[in-house]
């Protein structure tokens, strides 16, 4: 014997029930937050120092002479025979007048001044606490040079090995 009868499905009650535009609201909301967050979290990242009382030491180090491979016109630089610790990502420290260690950054990429002129690394180092008259920054073991503090805290930090 065959029925065409279907078996009823019980209902849910009313108050029980979540409507599809519900749902979707609250996800789109829960979205909405966590991309905010994200974005947020990238941008204080990036904005540099958070605390008033530091700040981002920048400039360059110059490396001139017979220290630089020849290359291609558009290559980055690096320093050799002797000088091979001169590259991107060296270490860069600032430290106070009496010597203590206040913060570390690295060089960025060489890039050549001029063609086979001589190699330009940009230096940044973050988060330095402001206070000190002077700083003095040293590039690897290569020997520190003493700056005053407008000088550090206006980007015009240079030195030069060759």
């Amino acid at each position: 014997m065959t029925t065409n009868e279907q078996t009823p499905v019980p209902s849910m009650p009313e108050a029980g029930r979540v409507r599809w535009w519900q749902s979707a609201w609250a996800t789109g909301v829960a979205g909405l937050v966590i991309g905010a967050s994200a974005v947020g979290g990238v941008w204080a990242a990036q904005a540099g120092p958070a605390d008033p009382g530091s700040f981002t030491l920048q400039g360059h180090m110059t490396l001139t002479g017979d220290h630089i491979p020849a290359g291609e016109e558009g290559e980055g630089c690096t320093g050799y025979s002797g000088f091979s610790d001169i590259a991107e990502g060296a270490s860069v420290t600032v430290y106070d007048p009496a010597g203590k260690v206040l913060a570390t950054g690295a060089l960025g990429a060489g890039k050549p001044d001029e063609d086979s002129g001589p190699c330009r690394f940009p230096v940044r180092v973050a988060s330095v606490p402001k206070g000190s008259k002077f700083y003095q920054v040293e590039v690897t073991h290569r020997g520190k040079v003493t700056i005053t503090a407008a000088e550090a805290e206006h980007g015009k930090y240079g030195a030069s090995l060759g």
